[in-house]
């Protein structure tokens, strides 16, 4: 006869899962070397689909060269696409980032708005970004950000059945202290980096092992 599967754990507690990710990552912070919230706009535009480490190397020449919107808006394309050739999808995000600066200098004089709704009307820009700038550059709690590490762990962790990040945001935000959204986010995110891999979580030596109900997760891992 087959041996009985075994049984799936409840979704991890959300207060128990805080205490433990603040315990290990006691210095989670945005992974972006940003001085200010046109610096941390721009940076994350480049972030998608590439690594913060490799933006943090783009982003000094980029930022000698054009250190505000109003330097970018007037820049050729060709000149941004070559600065930005390393991070990928190069073309489409020189677009997005003079278009961006264009719109941020004819709607709020070069300066990024401290509101979630004027951020996401400048193009190029969606609720994630507008959430990274928000919650790291002016310390507004306005959501909680979902990239693919966050969306994996809170699927993985029970915390969530939704793959659309905006919706795994709302469920998150109903769960989390608003007071630690921005944190929350960070967290996971480096336990996403550093434990809990796409590909090969290690889950063996992962100190949330005893509660974590490993959804998609071989138990065996």
């Amino acid at each position: 006869m087959p041996a009985p599967k075994q049984a799936r754990r409840p979704p991890i507690e959300i207060g128990l899962l805080r205490r433990r990710l603040k315990k290990a990552y006691p210095g989670a912070h945005c992974a972006l070397d940003f001085h200010d919230a046109f610096s941390l706009l721009v940076m994350t535009i480049l972030a998608a689909q590439n690594t913060d480490v490799n933006v943090n190397k783009v982003a000094p020449d980029l930022f000698a060269r054009w250190p505000d919107a109003r330097a970018l808006a007037e820049a050729e394309l060709p000149e941004i696409e070559k600065a930005i050739y390393s991070c990928g999808f190069f073309r489409m995000k020189a677009r997005a980032l003079s278009e961006m600066s264009k719109d941020l200098v004819e709607k709020f004089g070069g300066q990024p708005p401290r509101t979630l709704e004027e951020l996401v009307s400048l193009r190029g820009v969606g609720r994630k970004t507008a959430n990274v700038v928000l919650g790291n550059a002016y310390g507004i709690e306005a959501g909680v950000v979902v990239d693919t590490h966050v969306g994996r762990l809170s699927r993985r962790m029970g915390l969530t059945r939704q793959a659309d990040p905006v919706k795994i945001e709302q469920e998150l935000m109903k769960l989390v202290p608003k007071a630690e959204w921005t944190l929350f986010s960070h967290l996971l995110i480096d336990h996403g980096r550093q434990v809990c891999d796409a590909k090969k979580p290690r889950c063996s030596t992962c100190f949330l092992n005893d509660v974590c109900p490993r959804v998609g997760v071989e138990v065996s891992a």
